[in-house]
């Protein structure tokens, strides 16, 4: 089996042009069940120390699987489930042989609902006004009025450049996805005030390059992002541990609570389908029955 996984390993790189890091996951992954496939004694040759891919049955996939999902979350057992078809699928094209993984289902995906701010949570975590002179206080201000603001992922957020900003239409040029998409999204009038004060104190001035840099003027990086929400919760003293992306999830859920319809938050989010947006519905019930719970006198 393991010639057999060099070779679509080869194939996925130079036929198929898969990056360099899917073309490691599925080796990984495939030598990940290859060894567990020797482990176990199925489908291995006398010595014990080989897997014919000619003796791999459905059985062998799913006690596979089994065994993953006992160790691993769902989303690594569908992982390592999509490297085993693609790689059978990939032997069945270019030698006709019977794919055993023809018709197994990928473990169901566990939902589970964003994790969100409060909105005074949000007051608190975007904080006062900065001091005179605090170049990052007033880049970090601006950087979360903006990620709530307008929902954006923590990538759109860096790719940002002054010429995105329309100050007169308060709108905002998005680009995002495959093919460098584009949206255009509202942005509230604390966000464009902080992101001008931002302006008059960043490095560069504002030259109509990046709007957030680090403060040596370079376009700053997600990580950076990450590690500046990460301080404004701990400076707020706020014990939900949320990601940028949790900005973006409370923006969903906080415009559904104020009575915004799903098809305009798919719109400002950038969502292919309806049914990724559904899912703040789920939110915004869960936080109703908590009210109702607390407040009803018959509850």
């Amino acid at each position: 089996m393991l010639k057999e996984i060099e070779a679509f390993i080869g194939s996925l790189s130079k036929i198929l042009r898969a990056s360099v890091n899917t073309s490691k996951a599925y080796r990984r992954d495939l030598l990940s069940f290859r060894a567990f496939l020797i482990e176990r004694g199925a489908a291995v040759n006398p010595q014990g120390t080989e897997v014919s891919v000619d003796a791999i049955d459905p059985d062998h996939i799913r006690s596979y699987l089994a065994h993953l999902m006992k160790r691993a979350s769902r989303a690594t057992a569908q992982r390592h489930l999509a490297a085993i078809k693609s790689f059978l699928r990939n032997r069945e094209v270019s030698t006709g042989a019977p794919n055993p993984a023809r018709g197994l289902r990928s473990p169901r995906r566990e939902k589970h609902l964003p994790s969100i701010l409060a909105e005074k949570e949000v007051a608190d975590l975007i904080g006062d006004a900065p001091q005179e002179g605090d170049r990052a206080g007033y880049r970090d201000r601006a950087m979360a009025e903006t990620l709530y603001s307008s929902g954006l992922r923590v990538s759109e957020l860096v790719a940002l450049d002054w010429s995105d900003l329309d100050l007169e239409m308060g709108l905002l040029r998005v680009r995002h996805g495959k093919g460098n998409k584009e949206r255009i999204v509202p942005i509230g009038e604390p966000a464009i005030q902080a992101l001008q004060e931002w302006r008059k104190n960043m490095p560069n001035g504002g030259d109509g390059g990046p709007i957030f840099t680090n403060l040596r003027g370079r376009r700053i990086s997600t990580r950076s992002v990450e590690s500046i929400v990460a301080r404004l919760l701990a400076r707020s003293g706020i014990a939900n541990r949320i990601t940028p992306h949790g900005l973006r999830h409370s923006f969903a859920t906080h415009l559904l609570d104020h009575g915004a319809d799903l098809r305009s938050i798919q719109e400002m989010l950038g969502h292919a389908s309806l049914t990724t947006t559904q899912r703040y519905t789920h939110v915004s019930v869960k936080r109703l029955k908590e009210v109702y719970s607390r407040a009803h006198p018959r509850a």
